[in-house]
């Protein structure tokens, strides 16, 4: 995303986010009052551990939204989903499109006293590059010129074109123009970090409430690992009279029917639903459903054999009705996957990069053959028959079922059977990326309104290319596309690289998830927005709470 692994239990344009409750550049106004006398106090669920408070190691959803809250970059997305000021008052671009100049204010704070300053952004955007942090969003930063050799151990630091010119003075420079670069600026990988903060706090940086340090509307005050956090205004924040909660309590939820239950008793004022609760509420004034823009899938790990072969991963992909397991596992407006990056997802000219490949999996009248495929596949690789494979999935109850819809899906299409392992979130994470796994279930969602978020993903040797797969020609469309400055033509080379991923299939898309939930009335200015973190509670208040 933007790369953001989320949980299985948990859209629209670059210009969209949904503001659900009531309802420039800079935004420090305060906006509508709220004069309500009542307790200013939200009640939420996370559905399952937040992996990590270290903004460089970061890589999920629940990271990313919790640092929406209490943490604040260079610049905020606005309720437009365009760039709004945020630590930097204004900003400007060269005429070639490369050097980015932010100037920060002056009352930006931390929330232990000390000045925000240019080089506390300097220092967290080389902390996530330096090969020794390990951080797998540094692709991200490897954006800004010198920083792709400095991550590979090749060049220095200080050749990595980000300079505090002076306190309240940021210089970045690319390699090469990026359209989004402002709104990327938005994303919690591109946060500040308190150097003396950071090396004080050592390797338990970013692991306990006390051992992270906030910048943002909200500051943590509390972590009981698995089981909740708590999140309070943050009063050294430079904007703190916008911010109308008081506190955020969060409880730790892995099961969507628990979740519900306490919704039902007043417990939290917000859920999600899947299934048959979508039935159950969908005529509450209470429900809403949103599209997003994330795509469900399998990745078939290149370790295993039989996933070297290319038909063999198209067999097993066609044998999944993405349609039915939207239907079943969520229904919630999700939709079976057509390829891999979403619906919704911007083709950088006002359409739907989606409506214009098509459907590349065609499903329906490839079925009949996945099972034909798959022996042919086998065959090619020298294997008389399917080997015994894991099929890795959340240990969340939607995580179960949708690992046993899989293999049910492939017992019956295929006739063959896969062994289901369920674990938490926190360790599918590291499995995944550690390259631990035969088949996973995973879910990506975008960081930024542009299909590279999730092709570039799969470049040989990219931080999140998983099945470790490797195709020459993928990888020349891919840098072609981010070299190329021409906005048709650096589109085509997507299309291509859309194409060419569909028909090689090294992962295996599902659906293009959506989501529905219900919000107790109170809850005003609840905004969800349509990539990077889930949602901003920035203006968010509680009004009419009985």
């Amino acid at each position: 995303m933007a790369k953001k692994w989320l949980t299985i239990g948990l859209a629209a344009s670059m210009a969209a986010t949904l503001a659900v409750g009531c309802g420039s550049e800079d935004n420090n106004s305060g906006e509508k009052e709220n004069n309500s006398k009542e307790p200013q106090e939200l009640n939420l669920v996370l559905t399952d551990e937040i992996p990590t408070m270290d903004l460089s190691k970061a890589t999920n959803t629940l990271s990313f939204t919790t640092f929406a809250q209490v943490n604040e970059g260079l610049v905020r997305t606005g309720k437009d989903g365009k760039p709004e000021a945020g630590v930097a008052e204004k900003w400007e671009v060269s005429p070639d499109g490369l050097t980015y100049t932010f100037h920060l204010r002056d009352n930006a704070m931390w929330s232990n006293g000390d000045k925000v300053t240019a080089k506390d952004f300097e220092y967290s955007f080389k902390r996530t590059l330096n090969p020794e942090t390990g951080a797998q969003y540094s692709f991200m930063v490897a954006w800004i010129k010198g920083g792709t050799a400095y991550n590979a151990g090749k060049g220095s630091a200080d050749d990595v074109a980000v300079k505090a010119k002076d306190d309240k003075t940021l210089e970045v420079t690319l390699d090469h123009p990026i359209p989004f670069f402002v709104e990327q600026m938005a994303f919690p990988t591109f946060y500040p970090q308190n150097q003396k903060f950071v090396e004080a706090q050592g390797d338990k940086y970013g692991s306990d409430a006390n051992t992270a340090l906030y910048n943002g509307p909200f500051k943590m005050t509390a972590w009981e690992h698995e089981q909740s956090t708590v999140l309070e205004k943050n009063e050294t924040y430079w904007n703190a009279k916008r911010v109308k909660l008081d506190k955020i309590n969060y409880q730790v939820v892995k099961d969507s029917n628990a979740a519900v239950n306490l919704y039902e008793s007043g417990m939290i004022d917000r859920t999600g639903l899947v299934r048959d609760q979508v039935d159950n509420y969908k005529s509450s004034a209470e429900f809403a459903a949103v599209p997003e823009l994330t795509t469900a899938y399998l990745q078939y790990n290149q370790r295993v054999k039989a996933f070297t072969s290319t038909k063999v991963r198209q067999a097993l992909t066609w044998a999944v009705d993405g349609d039915a397991y939207a239907d079943v596992i969520y229904h919630n407006g999700s939709v079976g996957a057509t390829g891999y990056a979403p619906k919704g997802i911007s083709n950088g000219q006002g359409g739907d990069f989606t409506k214009d490949v098509g459907d590349l999996i065609k499903r329906k009248e490839n079925v009949s053959k996945a099972k034909a495929t798959l022996q042919e596949g086998l065959k090619e690789v020298g294997l008389t028959e399917f080997p015994k494979v894991k099929l890795l999935a959340d240990d969340g109850d939607v995580g179960k079922k949708a690992a046993e819809f899989v293999k049910e899906q492939i017992r019956q299409n295929l006739g063959v059977d896969v062994e289901v392992e369920n674990v938490p979130y926190k360790l599918r994470l590291e499995k995944s990326h550690g390259h631990d796994f035969d088949m996973v279930i995973s879910l990506w969602g975008a960081d930024y309104n542009d299909p590279m978020t999730f092709l570039d993903m799969f470049v040989t040797d990219g931080d999140f290319n998983d099945p470790k797969w490797s195709n020459k020609e993928y990888d020349e469309l891919i840098k072609k596309a981010q070299l190329e400055t021409d906005a048709k033509k650096r589109m085509n080379y997507l299309y291509d690289a859309e194409k060419l991923l569909m028909k090689e299939m090294p992962i295996g898309p599902l659906t293009f998830r959506g989501r529905a939930f219900i919000m107790k009335p109170y809850v005003k200015d609840f905004r969800i927005l349509s990539y990077g973190p889930d949602y901003d509670l920035i203006d968010t208040y509680v009004e009419g709470k009985k």
